[in-house]
């Protein structure tokens, strides 16, 4: 049996100390929030289905690669008062954004976001080369009320997310070559244990794999169709 449930593209409910978060999910990487009035998109990308679905206030861009960074979809989902928030790695390729670098803290109003390494330490193209290099790309970890969501970009598991400490939902990514295998994204997920994780990014991967290998105790695995 397949481990994707056909759920609803919208509609899941995370209760906050400020209101419930709605999270959908969208394809492949890209992601939407919705919360205290605020439309907020996560690596809008890929011809996303976006047609039923308001325009963003906020735009996060983890890192420059095409499945994340879309210039095209940008435009779709933009209106004149959006706000664009990115990585380093994508200011020289889109004009006008917020820039977070590592470790950066900001507030948005009625949320905050924290920008986290994203990165390769083994895998990549050639010899001598990765994927992601760290400090181009950036995780989010956003506060939305008292509930701490971490969108994970494209990484492997890293020191810096086996140290992520009281994330109340996550969504952590998974494929080869690009990023890790399913149990390996488990074994961070073992590491910083979120009440609930959300495998995502998952193109080909064993999502049953991953599920199996989730075995911190506390930590739902809510699976979800990526892949529309």
């Amino acid at each position: 049996m397949s481990a994707v449930e056909a759920a609803p593209r919208a509609n899941d409910k995370v209760h906050t100390a400020k209101g419930d978060l709605t999270v959908t999910p969208l394809k492949h990487a890209s992601l939407v929030f919705a919360f205290a009035g605020h439309t907020i998109y996560v690596d809008p990308a890929m011809d996303a289905p976006i047609d039923a679905l308001p325009k963003a206030d906020y735009v996060f861009i983890t890192h420059a690669h095409p499945d994340h960074m879309d210039p095209g979809m940008l435009d779709k989902v933009k209106k004149p008062s959006t706000v664009v928030v990115a990585s380093v790695g994508v200011t020289d390729k889109i004009p006008a954004v917020t820039v977070m670098s590592n470790g950066d803290k900001k507030s948005f109003g009625d949320f905050e976001v924290e920008a986290v390494p994203m990165y390769n330490m083994v895998r990549g193209p050639a010899a001598g080369k990765l994927y992601h290099d760290k400090g181009q790309g950036d995780g989010f970890v956003f506060t939305f009320g008292d509930t701490r969501v971490y969108v994970s970009g494209d990484t492997e598991c890293t020191p810096e997310m086996k140290a992520l400490a009281n994330i109340d939902v996550a969504f952590v990514c998974m494929n080869l070559p690009y990023t890790m295998p399913p149990k390996e994204a488990a074994e961070c997920v073992n590491a910083f244990k979120p009440k609930v994780v959300y495998p995502y990014h998952y193109r080909g991967s064993n999502l049953d794999e991953f599920k199996s290998a989730v075995t911190a105790p506390g930590v739902e695995v809510r699976v979800r169709n990526w892949y529309p």
